[in-house]
């Protein structure tokens, strides 16, 4: 269908009419009504944020120092509603400096008040999704030598590069649709995968020139990307409509007793999880969820795979599920849920209509020995310590609020927990359970990446951010 200049799809339509109809009603919130918020530029980006407080358990460990003249290896932390990333070093866990994701947020946005478009899908990824607040910095991965920061931007459909010593953007990419989403990092460093949430596929882009180097189609909302250890696969969920407000779990049991199907679980879209070929880009597999649960036993389950984590052997997978308190193990040689994890839920009874996103946990990953998974129990404010064989577990409570991502560190021995609600990165160790550090970040952290950067970058950043 085209109005004026513009085309549109059945979907886009039924977006358009849930954006324009929140936008109307006035949910947006408490974050900027403007198209161009308060600036949280390069200038700003340099302030200097609060540096830690609270003591974790333990208050540090022995790190080696790094000795080679190399890029320095860091912590990258994304905080999606400041524009901002952080700027931790990967040994001492001290911040180095922050890096601004939205060098060109004056010119962006003056682009998008321009275009009538392209300004409702922005004010609307700040009603639905982000809470009242745009959306700046979803992911970001470094260049293997550090020259590169690679960031997507929700707010902006767009991925950038950076160059981290100068803070300027190198290049610039235009996702399909109006969102940029996760990304994922081939092991060579040589390419990103970035979902496109509401184009319905993935763009695989140069690295070094931000050229489309290909792309695959996926269901709705696009979502998690993992590539596998060789590079030859990738791993890709879509979530489906998160942003929709029909989980009243009482209705979908109700119709599902009476009609034999959750009706408003049948508004929630499509969702894939599906194996790619990463280099003719091509879908070797895709998962049939809805049976595997039914014939699990677990036929109540969502359908939409969250984050993910996997053993070395990339045959088990542990998914976290839209609404779930926990996740499912899956086989992925046979084809089969075998287990379910059930974690605790400590939301008092909240509704799940009222979940950030559906998300009752919002991420998960693998100690490198296969032998414990690190859960954001993010509705619930904890972080759990899973024991892979029986699920017996840990809980980290009291420390934040809202976990919503984790990262396994390059030596498989820590994770990393970003608190998106009270603006902290916790690292806990894997065999200890314990927390070993705590960092103050900027607002909204959400992905946390390893990468590096160049050790020029590191000097110019002076004393100014050190504690």
């Amino acid at each position: 269908m085209t109005i004026g200049q513009y085309r549109f799809s059945v979907k886009d339509l039924g977006i358009l009419t849930l954006l324009t109809a929140s936008l109307l009603v006035g949910c947006g919130g408490g974050g900027s009504d403007s198209a161009t918020p308060a600036s949280t530029g390069v200038d700003e980006a340099q302030r200097e944020a609060p540096q830690q407080e609270g003591t974790p358990d333990e208050v540090a460990e022995e790190v080696p120092e790094e000795t080679d003249d190399g890029p320095r290896s860091v912590i990258f932390v994304g905080n999606n509603w400041e524009g901002v990333i952080d700027v931790i070093d990967a040994s001492s866990y001290q911040r180095l400096g922050r890096i601004s994701g939205i060098p060109d947020q004056k010119e962006r946005e003056k682009a998008i008040a321009l275009n009538p478009l392209d300004l409702l899908f922005f004010q609307g990824i700040r009603v639905l999704i982000g809470e009242g607040n745009h959306q700046y910095v979803d992911d970001m991965y470094s260049s293997p030598d550090g020259r590169l920061l690679i960031v997507s931007r929700p707010s902006y459909a767009d991925v950038v590069a950076i160059d981290v010593v100068s803070g300027e953007i190198a290049w610039r990419f235009e996702v399909d649709g109006y969102r940029s989403d996760h990304m994922a990092l081939s092991p060579d460093g040589t390419q990103v995968a970035v979902s496109a949430s509401t184009g319905n596929v993935v763009h695989i882009l140069d690295v070094e020139t931000g050229e489309e180097l290909g792309r695959f189609p996926s269901g709705d909302s696009p979502h998690e990307n993992i590539y596998s250890e060789d590079g030859e696969r990738i791993y890709h969920a879509s979530i489906g409509t998160v942003y929709t407000p029909l989980d009243n779990q009482l209705i979908g049991d109700l119709t599902d007793g009476l009609l034999g199907q959750n009706l408003l679980d049948a508004t929630k879209g499509e969702r894939v999880f599906q194996v790619v070929d990463a280099n003719s880009l091509e879908i070797i597999k895709q998962l049939d969820l809805e049976k595997d649960l039914a014939e699990a036993g677990y036929g109540n389950l969502s359908t939409a795979v969250r984050p993910m984590a996997h053993t070395a052997d990339e045959r088990y997978f542990y998914f976290q599920l839209s609404f779930l308190h926990g996740f499912i193990e899956y086989d992925m040689q046979e084809e089969k849920v075998l287990r379910l994890a059930e974690l605790p839920d400590l939301t008092n009874g909240l509704p799940r209509e009222l979940y950030v996103n559906d998300s009752a946990h919002h991420g998960i990953a693998m100690s490198a020995d296969d032998s414990t998974l690190c859960v954001a129990g993010t509705m619930s404010d904890y972080v759990a310590l899973v024991n892979r064989e029986d699920f017996s577990h840990q809980l980290k409570t009291g420390i934040g609020e809202k976990p919503y991502w984790v990262t396994t560190s390059a030596d498989g021995n820590h994770c990393y927990v970003s608190w998106s609600g009270t603006d902290q990165m916790s690292v806990f160790n894997y065999q200890t359970g314990q927390e070993v550090a705590r960092v103050d970040v900027g607002d909204h952290p959400q992905r946390i990446r390893e990468g590096s950067v160049p050790e020029a970058w590191v000097e110019a950043q002076g004393s100014l951010f050190l504690p």
